[in-house]
């Protein structure tokens, strides 16, 4: 959700209409029923957001959509989960959240601690407890940009990848010049960069920003010390290189005859992915995915915040 959609909700809010509540993981009855329950009550929660926004805060909107009041009241904790209490969810509403990574929550509507609970973990997105309870769903939209991996190279491997780091999160790009390889059919969700001239000579028309990931996954290694060397350039946060040991010592040397430095060499995780035994193009894209998510976590939280997390679900 972007800043221009919930300053229009506030100023809806403030007017006395209902605003126009357009969320990519909410259905339309969903998102109609929750806007026509807001009042101005619920502008704290926007304001809460913008906020969030401004500070780059790890941040949701969250929502609850009750479809069965009754159920969704009377449901109590089974003997698995640990326990929040005699009642199920405090209420029949439907109602809007704030809440971010260090569960400062923002709610103008009355919640039990169960409903906390399933607010708290409905953040992590998609969550475990999303369904977990009968009467009623939670769905969360983030407040923040997702981070950008880019896939040199429309190989098999990147084709499964793409598929996976899309369904974690990640905002993906793929460059190649075949258009058998790169195409919509075997790239459905991602941006697509198609070069011209039958090589990776246009891939200096672009630039990484730093925040970046970068996959370097180019068919038969033939443009791998080329994206290397470009995504070195750019400062992207992570770099990881298929391929093997074989190859490392020659493409080390055209690396850094492409003006890349032994630092920016050192920094490339190669071969890429986590190490577990992957061989085929679905199974890398597992042990890829895998590691750009440890990256991921390791840079949105602190070593005390991963701590605490780590001590939690031991």
């Amino acid at each position: 959700m972007n800043r221009a959609t919930v300053e229009s909700i506030i100023a809806a809010l403030e007017a006395g209409r209902t605003p126009s509540l357009q969320v990519e993981a909410l259905s339309a009855d969903a998102a109609q029923k929750i806007a026509a329950g807001m009042t101005v009550a619920d502008i704290p929660v926007f304001q809460r957001a913008l906020r969030a926004m401004d500070e780059h805060d790890l941040a949701w909107l969250g929502f609850k959509v009750v479809e069965n009041a009754d159920v969704a009241m009377s449901n109590v904790d089974n003997e698995v989960t640990k326990k929040f209490g005699d009642a199920g969810s405090a209420n029949g509403e439907s109602f809007v959240f704030f809440m971010n990574d260090a569960k400062d929550c923002v709610c103008a509507h009355e919640y039990s601690a169960r409903d906390l609970m399933q607010m708290k973990d409905v953040t992590r997105g998609p969550a475990m407890h999303n369904y977990q309870f009968d009467g009623l769903y939670w769905q969360a939209e983030p407040l923040f940009q997702a981070k950008h991996v880019w896939l040199l190279g429309a190989s098999d491997v990147a084709c499964e990848l793409a598929k996976l780091a899309k369904h974690v999160g990640f905002q993906v790009t793929v460059c190649d010049y075949d258009p058998v390889y790169i195409n919509a059919e075997r790239f459905p969700d991602a941006h697509l960069v198609f070069f011209e001239g039958g090589n990776f000579d246009d891939l200096q028309k672009y630039a990484a920003a730093p925040a970046d990931y970068v996959c370097v996954l180019t068919r038969g290694h033939m443009y791998d010390p080329q994206s290397c060397a470009w995504a070195a350039k750019c400062g992207a946060h992570y770099i990881g290189m298929m391929g093997c040991k074989g190859k490392n010592e020659t493409v080390h040397d055209l690396v850094i005859g492409l003006g890349a430095s032994e630092e920016d060499w050192n920094r490339i995780k190669r071969p890429i992915g986590l190490k577990f035994g992957a061989k085929t193009p679905a199974e890398l894209a597992i042990a890829i995915v895998a590691e750009l998510i440890d990256v991921r976590y390791q840079e949105n939280y602190s070593a005390e915040a991963r701590a605490m997390h780590e001590a939690h679900i031991r």
